[in-house]
């Protein structure tokens, strides 16, 4: 502002104008001051008190018995840079690893794009979306992702293979179809009304996601619309015989690249200046599902993520982490942390056989491990 300018101007709106500068020079000096991964991870002052922790992840182990704790990777990024990275047996920084259903969540990124782009409502009908969904039309977008379709299903897993739904779905009468296979099950409640875990439904909404962005958009979607936007290169994820993403289970990533979808959602859907995911899905996705009663899962379901909300008077699932705290979760060990408060994000990868992992203890140890 030239002096000349300034003696035109009132001192009442000079001292306006100083003030929103000021605000628009803090605003920027905050963005600037956020950290991003390019295509390299910023690195943090990394934490040293390590030793409760990696007694806990990485214990000695016979990996003959396939009995304790196998931690694969453990990866914690605190407010965007890495603090503390450790690999172990063949997984490296560089190994897209199986994240089981952790895929589920992922899923629901993917779907919160298309949300953004309007191309469907929660409360829409799945069967608008899915035809072959036409003996449960009640079904709704939001029932299948708090996994409430109210389809019969056992998610059952090694122990139990010979009544379970998920065994047959991957690997026997229902793998190559995955979505129809589920969608031919009978009903055992109103939809919407009940909590059961449900592979199928993650798949249902696979098959969904097929015609909701169009047959032409759907085999790259998950990559141009959310991993190459967060600077995802290695990204597989498997399909059935019918070309449906098998949403359930078959999604690889690397850590560190899986660490950028919980730093997408520990940032409110944000990547830098683009709001990849609306802010109303993230409220979704984080918001208990009525329908859960408590102490039906290790934690409370949100919207294809998990919380650490209590139900019904309950305490908090994982009692030493923060409310806040949410998490996708896989089979035999796979965890995505996020805990907004701490900034926080870890992924976990392992190959626990036995059930002997706790989510609650590995968290308890990391926020003693990062806080002062």
């Amino acid at each position: 502002m030239s002096p000349d300018y300034a003696q035109q101007v009132s001192p009442r709106a000079l001292t306006m104008f100083k003030g929103l500068s000021l605000f628009l020079l803090l605003i920027c000096f905050t963005v600037q001051a956020e950290s991003w991964p390019g295509e390299q991870w910023p690195v943090g002052p990394q934490i040293t008190a390590v030793e409760d922790l990696q007694a806990y992840a990485f214990p000695p182990r016979d990996d003959a018995t396939r009995q304790g704790i196998r931690t694969d990777a453990l990866l914690i990024i605190r407010d965007g840079q890495i603090i503390y990275e450790r690999y172990a047996g063949p997984t490296n920084a560089q190994t897209p690893h199986l994240t089981w259903s952790i895929s589920k969540s992922l899923m629901a990124a993917v779907l919160g794009v298309a949300y953004g782009e309007g191309l469907f409502k929660l409360d829409d009908p799945a069967v608008k979306f899915y035809p072959a969904l036409e003996k449960h039309p009640a079904i709704t977008i939001a029932d299948l992702l708090h996994w409430a379709s109210g389809i019969d299903w056992q998610e059952d897993y090694e122990y139990a293979p010979l009544k379970s739904s998920v065994v047959a779905m991957l690997y026997t009468r229902g793998h190559q179809d995955m979505a129809r296979f589920t969608a031919d099950h009978h009903s055992y409640a109103v939809p919407g009304q009940a909590f059961r875990y449900s592979s199928g439904d993650s798949n249902l909404l696979a098959a969904a996601l097929k015609s909701i962005v169009g047959p032409q958009r759907y085999p790259d979607y998950p990559w141009t619309a959310l991993f190459e936007p967060l600077g995802i290169r290695h990204a597989v994820w498997e399909t059935d015989a019918n070309g449906t993403f098998v949403a359930s289970s078959y999604a690889y990533l690397t850590a560190r690249d899986l660490a950028r979808v919980g730093v997408l959602m520990a940032r409110d859907g944000r990547w830098n200046d683009r709001q990849l995911l609306p802010k109303e899905w993230l409220a979704f996705n984080l918001q208990p599902f009525a329908g859960y009663k408590a102490d039906q899962d290790e934690a409370v379901p949100g919207g294809h993520w998990w919380l650490n909300r209590p139900a019904q008077g309950a305490s908090s699932p994982w009692a030493d982490a923060p409310p806040d705290t949410f998490a996708a979760q896989g089979h035999w060990g796979q965890a995505l942390y996020v805990i907004p408060s701490e900034k926080l994000v870890i992924v976990r990868y392992a190959d626990d056989r036995d059930g002997s992992y706790r989510h609650n203890e590995l968290l308890k140890r990391v926020l003693a491990a990062v806080r002062p």
